[in-house]
């Protein structure tokens, strides 16, 4: 995961649409054929040595639906650009939609700029600082044989997740989490759920999709989704300054 691939959670939208107890297809078993705490330091030194190392910039489309009330969709692109070790800054190049949508995803990607310029990386890794963890199975998650660990934070952070995360048996990566957000960031939010994917692109192991979905209070439950359009690696970058932000929006 490392630098990229650490999942960011605002004071917004965020969810999953999978229930939290043991996934289906898991099987499980009384003990880890690898011992828990073994499986916990292989993924500590997979998450150090993917950090990146190069500037990169990747394109992401945003997409915001309200269950019972249309005018709350909207569709979002954004470009988001990190230079380490700790510069991320982005632009909004295109708008539809509901004007909601926009300021949410504004929300989120002003998260990840002051999270990537404190570089507080990790208070938010899936680590022992942060998580207890408990074996439950193994599971083939897109062909890939994978451990799946229990996940229960130590501390009421609306950046942590409790539910389960999938770890890749061979490289330790952590391929997707699913749960719930331990702490509601505001009091129109009554539940939030989320599912992060992860993969590695062009030799980088980063948050490919999100899907998030929240219970507000008196609208109803409303969807955040997100994926990677196109991913560029430092020497395919423009070298003109990056804006922290600016937008374009259509309507």
């Amino acid at each position: 995961m490392g630098v990229s691939g650490q999942w960011m959670m605002s004071g917004a939208l965020m969810v999953l649409l999978c229930s939290i107890g043991v996934p289906h297809g898991v099987a499980q078993e009384s003990a880890a054929p690898m011992p828990l705490e073994a499986i916990l330091q292989s993924m500590q030194r997979a998450q150090t040595e993917a950090r990146p190392q190069a500037s990169y910039q990747v394109i992401r489309e945003y997409r915001l639906f309200g269950a019972k009330d249309s005018k709350a969709d909207s569709d979002v692109v954004a470009e988001v650009n990190f230079r380490p070790p700790a510069f991320k800054g982005y632009r909004i190049q295109m708008s539809s939609g509901s004007s909601r949508g926009q300021q949410l995803v504004r929300s989120i990607l002003d998260h990840e700029v002051e999270a990537a310029s404190k570089n507080n990386k990790a208070s938010i890794a899936i680590s022992a600082d942060n998580y207890s963890f408990n074996y439950l199975g193994e599971a083939n998650l897109d062909g890939q044989p994978c451990y799946v660990l229990g996940l229960k934070p130590k501390r009421k952070e609306k950046d942590l997740i409790a539910g389960e995360a999938w770890v890749d048996k061979h490289s330790f990566f952590v391929r997707q989490i699913e749960g719930e957000v331990e702490k509601t960031p505001s009091w129109w939010l009554k539940k939030v759920r989320v599912k992060l994917v992860f993969a590695d692109l062009q030799g980088v192991w980063m948050q490919t999709n999100m899907e998030a979905t929240a219970d507000v209070r008196i609208v109803g439950a409303h969807t955040l989704t997100s994926r990677i359009l196109d991913y560029r690696r430092e020497d395919q970058v423009a070298a003109a300054p990056i804006p922290m932000s600016s937008t374009v929006s259509k309507r």
